[in-house]
């Protein structure tokens, strides 16, 4: 995966806090068997506001990926995921697009960790419900056993602006409807 150095403009008021501590960075990736895309990004090193998006370079119609994980070779499978992308691990967990959500290139060990941290973070906040507790463990245990190779687990993608992929041949690609 080819990339070009960043393009980065820093001192800007940040859309939060307004303290001109906000940089600006665009890149330019060259992502295998998918073509050009755009990464942007803005951080606050004030207040610690974050935003990042991926764009292709090309208009896309929305789409709809789906790919079986079944081993853990899976792992290494490249993911661009936009921002305005519905990532879904059935049983286990959906992101879903916000104001705060934001577009990577990734692989699927990565949107595993993401929904991991996001499972933890979420056991960490229930300090006093056990059975909230319990549950996180089990999705957790189910998580590793999928990174490893040992459960399978199915992972979509629905995006409407036709910018995120799974780049696989085991990917099925079909329209968003």
């Amino acid at each position: 995966m080819s990339e070009e150095a960043p393009d980065v403009l820093e001192g800007q008021p940040c859309p939060m806090c307004h303290a001109k501590t906000l940089t600006l960075m665009e890149s330019e990736r060259d992502v295998p068997y998918f073509g050009k895309v755009y990464l942007f990004s803005m951080n606050c090193a004030s207040c610690k506001y974050h935003l990042a998006d991926v764009e292709t370079e090309s208009e896309n119609p929305p789409v709809k990926y789906a790919l079986d994980i079944s081993s853990e070779e899976d792992m290494k499978i490249r993911v661009v995921k936009s921002s305005q992308a519905t990532v879904k691990l059935p049983h286990i967990a959906t992101i879903t697009p916000g104001s705060a959500a934001s577009g990577y290139v990734t692989n699927v060990e990565g949107i595993l960790n993401r929904v991991r941290h996001q499972i933890e973070s979420a056991r960490d906040a229930e300090d006093d419900d056990p059975e909230a507790k319990k549950k996180a463990k089990s999705l957790l245990k189910k998580i590793t056993k999928i990174q490893c190779g040992h459960e399978k687990q199915k992972l979509i993608i629905d995006d409407p602006s036709g910018n995120s992929a799974i780049i696989s041949d085991k990917a099925e690609k079909s329209e968003l409807k």
